[in-house]
């Protein structure tokens, strides 16, 4: 229940500063257009909470669905507009300003996601090095010579103080279909570089959420206990009787070193029974514990127990490591990291349109929500990282030329700048309807995909 009210009052914040952001930047360059702005809406449908602020006496609401927001403007395609006030409306403003306004709501969503890894990267992302702990045999790691212990120094011309770091450069390779060069610190001191076949691994593997194992390589951990925080009711983990507060000794005689290796051993052993040893207060336990057999969001079919672990430290971790720059390089980073991530959501999507990566990749509010519970629970770094990925998300998907986003918009004064006239009304009606449906249909893929992914 804890875990639900903090996804959910995450996404209520997230979402509110995003769109408040991204309408702002419509208002304040309409404003400087001269438009006279009649609503300010956070939301759509019934209104909760109105406000009039402004020099136009503007109407500010909230609304009862909060996945959206629009600036309603003076526009004479909307209704009649006095005589006197005719120089305010959007619709007589020179193509140029229009283009500008529209612009402006997309292009401050790459603003906000600038600011927010700023500060990221001011703050610091905290995590562990990279070093190496196993190498799976037969791997795409093994084939390209890189061996347990060794720490990865850089991909490519970027610096890699943490694995987090590591792994978003490889993302983006995958994503690019492209191979990585590896600079990498043997356990002895020496340095060698390494090239590794990124372009091998498909977007739908890497979706798994686990690509550091599609890949075979296994990050050497700080010794932990490996603990139980929760167990969901009525799964299999309950059943079997493992409680909150038990640690988690061994499964099938193997010990269990992290939480990560406990997950991915219960996902290979769907149906069948784990002799599971745990410390429970003063005394060890054995219990025999079924995973269910689910299908997760890659499609493929794991083991499930229902149990929420995580690592307790019980020595120093000489393992830790801090991302962080000064002002000035934080903010370099930060416009290369937008820049980069807007060209993935790209890929992304050309991929998705060419079917060369799967549409289950496509998240809707359930999954933000629940990515805004976990980031925010994770510290203030990772959830401006969180807020920075979802605004330049919007940002992109807005200019896409599809009607009624921003980008169908721009793509109607494009038009009108090139023919010298407006498009005209009924061509921008089949272009509503076509876009609405578009749009219904991109929404029922993406809420399928979350009922999906919580039902696994």
């Amino acid at each position: 229940m804890i875990d639900f009210l903090q996804a959910l009052i995450a996404f209520i914040f997230a979402l509110g500063l995003l769109i408040t952001f991204h309408e702002f930047g419509h208002y304040w360059v309409a404003r400087r257009c001269g438009v006279k702005i009649l609503r300010f809406s956070l939301g759509f449908g019934r209104p909760i909470y109105t406000r009039r602020f402004g020099p136009d006496a503007s109407e500010f609401v909230i609304a009862a669905l909060p996945l959206g927001g629009y600036v309603k403007m003076l526009d004479e395609r909307e209704g009649a507009v006095q005589p006197d006030e005719l120089q305010h409306a959007f619709n007589n403003k020179p193509a140029h300003q229009r283009i500008a306004i529209v612009l402006a709501g997309p292009v401050f969503n790459f603003i906000f996601a600038i600011c927010a890894y700023w500060l990221m990267y001011m703050t610091g992302v905290a995590g562990l090095k990279p070093v190496i702990g196993a190498v799976e045999a037969d791997s795409l790691a093994m084939q390209a010579g890189l061996k347990g212990g060794e720490e990865i120094i850089k991909v490519d011309e970027y610096t890699t103080p943490t694995w987090s770091s590591v792994i978003d450069v490889f993302v983006a390779r995958v994503i690019a279909g492209q191979q990585a060069r590896l600079l990498v610190r043997t356990e002895r001191g020496s340095e060698r570089y390494i090239d590794l076949a990124l372009g091998k691994v498909s977007i739908d593997s890497m979706a798994g959420g686990d690509l550091l194992g599609e890949l075979g390589l296994t990050p050497a951990y700080p010794k932990v206990r490996v603990m139980v925080r929760d167990v969901e009711g009525n799964s299999a983990a309950q059943k079997a009787g493992l409680q909150p507060g038990d640690q988690l000794l061994s499964a099938d005689t193997q010990p269990i070193s992290n939480a990560s290796e406990w997950v991915k051993y219960v996902q290979q052993q769907a149906e069948r029974s784990i002799e599971v040893e745990v410390q429970r207060a003063d005394r060890k336990l054995s219990i025999d514990v079924i995973p269910a057999q689910v299908v997760n969001e890659a499609g493929v079919t794991v083991g499930r127990v229902g149990t929420i672990v995580y690592d307790a430290i019980i020595e120093p971790n000489v393992l830790a490591a801090i991302q962080s720059y000064s002002v000035g390089r934080a903010l370099l980073k930060a416009l290369d990291r937008t820049l980069e991530m807007s060209i993935m959501t790209l890929r992304i999507l050309a991929k998705m349109i060419a079917g060369e990566a799967s549409i289950k990749n496509l998240s809707g509010p359930i999954s933000i929500a629940q990515y805004a519970g976990q980031s925010a629970g994770l510290g203030l770094a990772i959830f401006l990282g969180f807020l920075a990925v979802v605004s330049l998300s919007l940002g992109v998907l807005n200019l896409l030329p599809i009607p009624l986003l921003d980008g169908g918009h721009l793509m109607y004064y494009l038009v009108e700048i090139v023919k010298g006239s407006p498009v005209s009304e009924t061509a921008q009606g089949i272009g509503q309807q076509v876009g609405l449906a578009i749009l219904i249909g991109l929404m029922g893929i993406a809420f399928y995909n979350d009922i999906i992914r919580l039902i696994g």
